[in-house]
């Protein structure tokens, strides 16, 4: 059986590169001061943050498109399992910024991790760096690190966790930055988006697997769920939920017009499990019942 390399703590990641423990709970770490090692699978029990050039050791990936090569930021939350297992050894480059959930404990940034969403991104949906963004990054690192040596005082836990929340509120922008320069892709996938509930709702599959979720579209695109309910939002202002339901009610009312059906019949072609929750959604989104708007109509 294949094993996985288990970090539990900070201390554990700093000794397996070579860095010294600076405070328990947060390090910068520099990479190109491991020693070269063999190419497997890592778990990491805090948040990892890896700043890489595009051709990347244990971070093994490949894209199809680049925004830019400077470097290649890849977010990984709590109990992600990461790299690859090969008979081969590399030399580790680059800088990580690794922190435990404890350290948030009594912060504002404790209530709002859960918001920055790339944490949950895949890592072939990493945010690659302009040269000018990278600087801004590796500032924040310095920053960082540079309260990581002073002694500790009453002061240091804030301004650490400030400065953990002012990158990761640049990697918020630098995202929506990326959203933008891949326009063009991003409208590619919309439009294969499309065209896959179009034809879900014409195939047999609402029988046998009932009404679409995020998560099952996003699979079928190919992204992690987060990365595509994101990329739905910037292109169409509406959650990917919201599109899909919308998709939904767009058929709904085609079939309604077809007076052999029942209403209850279509609301198992469309997927639902119990007609009454087709019923309560139309008439949210449309402002009468099915039955209603046929008659309107």
């Amino acid at each position: 059986m294949e094993q996985i390399v288990n970090f539990k703590k900070i201390s554990e990641y700093n000794d397996f590169n070579n860095q010294e423990t600076l405070h328990p709970l947060i390090s910068v770490v520099h990479l190109e001061n491991a020693a070269p090692r063999q190419f497997r699978r890592l778990q990491y029990d805090f948040y990892t943050i890896f700043l890489k050039q595009i051709k990347c050791g244990d971070l093994r990936y490949g894209l199809n498109n680049y925004d830019y090569e400077q470097g290649t930021l890849i977010f990984l939350a709590p109990g992600q399992v990461i790299g690859d297992h090969k008979d081969e050894y590399y030399q580790p480059q680059g800088t990580a910024l690794v922190f435990h959930p404890d350290l948030l404990n009594g912060t504002s940034l404790a209530r709002n991790i859960d918001d920055y969403h790339f944490f949950s991104y895949a890592v072939n949906e990493a945010l690659h760096l302009s040269d000018q963004e990278r600087k801004i990054i590796m500032d924040c690192f310095d920053k960082i690190e540079y309260e990581l040596k002073r002694p500790i005082d009453k002061h240091s836990k804030k301004l650490i966790t400030s400065n953990v929340e002012l990158f990761l509120n640049y990697c918020d922008r630098f995202y929506d930055r990326q959203f933008i320069t891949r326009d063009d892709l991003n409208k590619g996938i919309l439009e294969r988006f499309e065209n896959f509930l179009n034809g879900y709702f014409t195939s047999e599959k609402p029988y046998t697997i009932g009404l679409p979720s995020v998560a099952y579209c996003a699979d079928e695109m190919h992204l992690s769920a987060n990365y595509f309910g994101d990329l739905i939002k910037k292109e169409t202002g509406k959650s990917a939920q919201e599109y899909i339901q919308n998709k939904i009610i767009d058929v709904a009312k085609k079939k309604i017009f077809d007076h052999s059906k029942t209403v209850s019949e279509i609301a198992y072609e469309l997927g639902f499990k119990y007609p009454q929750h087709f019923i309560r959604l139309f008439k949210k989104r449309v402002g009468h019942t099915p039955k209603e708007y046929r008659s309107i109509n």
